[in-house]
């Protein structure tokens, strides 16, 4: 019998990233939403006429329990900051309900080599809950952005179609936005951007994860769709966690395009402690110092109508094709935050992130993607999604380079 009512889904975080999730979800037929936030109001903006919002606390997992339950809700997309991961998943995995998100549980680094050894990596929180999730039958998928996320659709797609043998993986991200009227305006959460950037970025090599130090191995790379060479530096992401999980690849690692000036604020703010998340005396009051400066930088979600230019996210892979010669190539997908504002009233970077839990729902909806237990993205078939993707009216593209050494 053919599927009748739409897939019930809740949507936990109405800030830049869920309120474009509402927006793509709102043109397609097989999604209801219940919007959460801490903010109802924030959640009713998002959700406007078409939706439900409701207001919750992402720490208290017992109630994100309790409103699935209430709403029926099939799925739990948590479109939060990766501190509200494992009180969301704890939720949804109670309730009974499969779960998305977009970034995994945080990493602590290593406590006396963290520059050369992995301590708790992103995501071990959950994947020591696997077995859990396949007991009951229900699929967490996690990392299921557009970094990590389309990148690790694109390794999957590189293994499946594109290569025999493949010695190296790199997610690459670069961009050519500019934000009028601001000396420093982060184009996505600023709380994240810290996470990821300071910590010891991770890199999968000859079989095993090993650590580096912050903002290592700069290399100029050639970004398609007008943007040019970029100086990308490795960062941790969850793609070096997920994509060696499912792939056979020699090399893996992420570096981001960040730019000196934005490296330089970053290492101000850590050598001044002003990265931290454990609150700090300040008079009467107990505050975090990362808090804060999230706090005095402008909300990402509110910079569209002052931002210009490409956004650009992907995947480099190197190895031996299916012809058996060498082979590079970048598969990535760019979007232009002219287009994103006029089509959507959303800036690029969040618009770019938020398109890809919505078409990975509607696969799963269709039954095109399925399992159960802790999942990555590359543990799916990467055609359906890429299809899918083009049929949102946002293809992806594929860069034919010269390999090393022809």
């Amino acid at each position: 019998m053919a599927k009748i009512l739409p897939m019930r889904i809740l949507l936990v975080g109405a800030g830049g990233v869920g309120t474009a999730i509402a927006r793509i979800a709102a043109r397609r037929p097989f999604a209801d939403l219940v919007i959460a936030d801490y903010d109802e109001e924030r959640a009713q903006r998002a959700a406007g006429e078409r939706f439900t919002a409701v207001r919750l606390d992402a720490r208290d997992t017992a109630a994100t329990a309790g409103l699935l339950a209430a709403h029926h809700c099939d799925v739990l997309l948590n479109a939060t900051d990766p501190r509200f991961v494992m009180p969301l998943f704890r939720a949804a995995l109670d309730a009974g309900v499969h779960y998305l998100d977009m970034a995994m549980s945080l990493s602590r680094p290593h406590p006396a080599e963290p520059y050369r050894r992995t301590g708790v990596k992103l995501g071990d929180e959950q994947f020591e809950l696997a077995g859990e999730w396949e007991k009951r039958g229900k699929l967490a998928l996690v990392g299921m952005g557009v970094e990590p996320g389309l990148s690790d659709v694109f390794a999957r797609y590189a293994a499946d179609e594109l290569f025999t043998e493949i010695t190296e993986i790199g997610v690459r991200d670069g961009a050519n936005l500019v934000v009028e009227g601001y000396e420093f305006a982060p184009t996505f959460s600023i709380w994240t951007t810290i996470e990821e950037c300071l910590n010891p970025p991770v890199v999968w090599e000859n079989g095993g994860w090993h650590t580096t130090v912050p903002f290592s191995e700069p290399e100029l790379f050639t970004f398609p769709a007008g943007i040019g060479p970029v100086e990308c530096v490795n960062v941790e992401h969850e793609e070096v966690l997920l994509i060696p999980r499912w792939l056979d690849a020699g090399r893996v690692t992420f570096k981001y395009g960040l730019g000196a000036e934005f490296i330089g604020v970053l290492e101000t703010l850590h050598k001044l402690g002003l990265d931290r998340t454990e609150p700090v005396r300040a008079g009467t009051v107990s505050v975090s110092p990362r808090d804060v400066v999230a706090a005095c930088l402008p909300d990402p979600a509110t910079l569209g109508d002052k931002m210009s230019g490409v956004t650009c996210a992907g995947t480099w892979v190197a190895g031996t094709g299916t012809d058996g010669v060498p082979r590079e190539v970048y598969l990535y997908h760019a979007v232009d935050n002219g287009w994103s504002m006029a089509e959507y009233g959303c800036q690029a970077v969040v618009w770019q992130t938020a398109i890809n839990p919505v078409v990975a729902l509607e696969l799963l909806d269709s039954g095109a993607w399925s399992g159960a237990g802790v999942l990555g993205p590359e543990a799916m078939p990467a055609s359906p999604f890429l299809d899918l993707l083009t049929g949102y009216g946002s293809p992806w593209g594929l860069d034919e380079r010269t390999p090393a050494g022809r």
